[in-house]
């Protein structure tokens, strides 16, 4: 089951910014931060951004890839190596 994100006021962020961080480092867990009672920002630990982030570039190059396929822009495997070598040779 999906745990939700504690919530917080970006008042208290600025009054405990420290305590703030200590605790999404400590607890690998997202803090999110409101004004005016609507979620505003997300304070998240730096290895999680970082796997998030990868994942991103992962999904869109599989995107990517996707749509070349469908437009036959592929290229064989065996195409592929020889190019992939013939740049390591150099």
């Amino acid at each position: 089951m999906r745990r939700v994100p504690a919530c917080r006021t970006s008042s208290e962020f600025r009054a405990n910014a420290s305590a703030f961080v200590q605790q999404v480092q400590e607890t690998k867990r997202p803090v999110v931060l409101t004004q005016y009672g609507r979620s505003a920002a997300i304070l998240v630990d730096v290895a999680a951004y970082e796997a998030l982030v990868e994942q991103v570039e992962l999904l869109r190059d599989i995107r990517t890839a996707e749509s070349q396929i469908r437009k036959r822009q592929g290229r064989s495997h065996a195409k592929a190596r020889k190019e992939i070598l013939a740049r390591m040779r150099r």
